[in-house]
């Protein structure tokens, strides 16, 4: 039985992810769910894509994920299922596949059209269970949906580079639970655009000369420890999902303050790379 992974803005307290996973097992009573998150903040589209994005490909194929944020049907919010790299997703056509489809083509989408068929005001609860238990039964995308050739984007994702290929002008797209910022420059983009060259990043009051590959880098550990520059120490770093990430080490939100609050950057704020 394949899997199916659970991504949505419902939190914990309220009854919705308990009773979508009651519904599933009445109707695949040997089904295997996985929550992924259910802490996306509510209705952030960007960070249920870019949380949904690293964590797919962790599960095996034919896993079905289902994700639940902003997926209330209306005539401009439709929903699809999608069959990528040998997954499925099920969710709505608001912008959340477009980060992974922007350097994966699908092999197949499908806009659903069995809500004719169920009498709901819960979609996660009703549509897409159905959808996904059907897909996990070993059902095929056609029978609950009609093919379509375009996602809908998140627009202002992208990285700007301007004109003379010195700078790109990125921005915050999340920030984790350590209040570590992450933007949307790619070390892939940062490697093409900046060709070794010397650079500065610019982040509101921080700035930065150097990238480092995982927190433990920034930390000099031939140093005796009381006198090593390790709590509060600022850091870019390449995340292990290939994203600039701008953090504080062993940081704390809550007590000793984190990159997001220190730095005064949150969601959409402007991170620059500029090059020598």
């Amino acid at each position: 039985m394949p899997i199916i992974t659970l991504t949505t803005d419902f939190g914990l307290k309220d009854h919705f992810a308990g009773a979508v996973k009651g519904a599933i097992y009445s109707e695949l009573a040997d089904a295997k769910i996985v929550d992924i998150s259910h802490n996306v903040s509510p209705f952030h589209i960007t960070e249920a894509a870019y949380i949904i994005q690293n964590a797919y490909r962790n599960f095996p194929e034919g896993t079905i994920h289902i994700i639940g944020i902003d997926s209330e049907q209306t005539p401009e919010n439709k929903h699809i299922a999608v069959k990528l790299e040998g997954h499925y997703f099920v969710c709505a056509n608001n912008g959340i596949m477009s980060m992974i489809t922007r350097t994966i083509v699908p092999e197949e989408v499908v806009e659903i059209n069995i809500h004719d068929r169920i009498k709901t005001n819960f979609t996660e609860l009703d549509v897409f269970v159905q959808v996904a238990c059907h897909i996990a039964r070993g059902g095929t995308l056609g029978v609950i949906g009609k093919p379509i050739k375009e996602i809908r984007a998140i627009t202002g994702i992208m990285p700007v580079i301007n004109s003379e290929q010195k700078q790109i002008i990125g921005n915050v797209i999340y920030v984790d639970n350590y209040g570590n910022v992450i933007t949307n420059i790619t070390r892939r983009l940062f490697e093409e655009v900046g060709k070794s060259r010397a650079f500065r990043i610019q982040a509101r009051r921080a700035h930065f000369t150097r990238i480092y590959d995982k927190y433990s880098d920034a930390i000099n550990f031939d140093i005796e420890k009381t006198k090593r520059e390790e709590d509060g120490k600022k850091i870019a770093l390449f995340n292990s999902s290939g994203y600039l990430e701008l953090a504080i080490y062993k940081s704390n939100p809550s007590t000793v303050g984190s990159a997001s609050t220190l730095f005064g950057l949150d969601y959409r704020d402007t991170v620059t790379v500029n090059f020598d």
